[in-house]
C-alpha cells in the first residue's frame, strides 16, 4: 500500500486489511515499469531509467563502423528513445532541471556517436502530448 498524503497534521491511518492479512505499506513502488514514490517525485525512476539506455549506447558504438546514419538513427529510436520516451506524459513535466539534464545526457551522447541532431526529450515530450 502506498500513502501519498500531504497534509500538515497527518493523522494516523489505520492498516488495511484483506482476508485478514495487514497489507504492507511501501516508501516506493513499481507499477508498468514506473517507479512511483510516496511524495510523487521522481528522482528514483530517472535513476534506473537512465541506467538502461547507456548500456545500448555500447552497441550503437559498435554498430557506427558498420552501419550509415540512417539505420543507426533507427536503431537509436527503437532501443534508446523508445525507453526514455515510455510514460513521459506521467513524470516529463514534474521532473528535477538535474534529472532532466541526465536524460538529455543520454540523447547528446547518441547524437555524437551517430553525427546527426537527434530531436531533445522536450520536443518528444511535446509532440506525444500533442497526439
Amino acid at each position: 500500500e502506498l500513502i501519498v498524503d500531504y497534509r500538515r497534521n497527518r493523522s494516523d491511518i489505520q492498516p488495511l486489511l484483506i482476508n485478514g492479512d495487514q497489507v504492507k505499506q511501501v516508501a516506493s513502488f513499481r507499477f508498468l515499469s514506473v517507479i512511483i514514490k510516496e511524495d510523487l517525485t521522481w528522482v528514483a525512476h530517472i535513476a534506473a531509467l537512465v541506467k538502461r539506455p547507456q548500456q545500448r549506447l555500447y552497441y550503437l558504438r559498435l554498430l557506427r563502423k558498420q552501419l550509415n546514419e540512417k539505420l543507426l538513427v533507427t536503431f537509436y529510436r527503437c532501443t534508446i528513445e523508445s525507453i526514455l520516451t515510455y510514460c513521459t506524459s506521467v513524470w516529463f513535466a514534474n521532473c528535477t532541471v538535474a534529472d532532466r539534464k541526465a536524460l538529455q545526457r543520454v540523447n547528446v551522447i547518441a547524437q555524437k556517436i551517430i553525427g546527426c541532431p537527434l530531436p531533445s526529450l522536450e520536443e518528444l515530450y511535446s509532440s506525444r502530448c500533442l497526439k
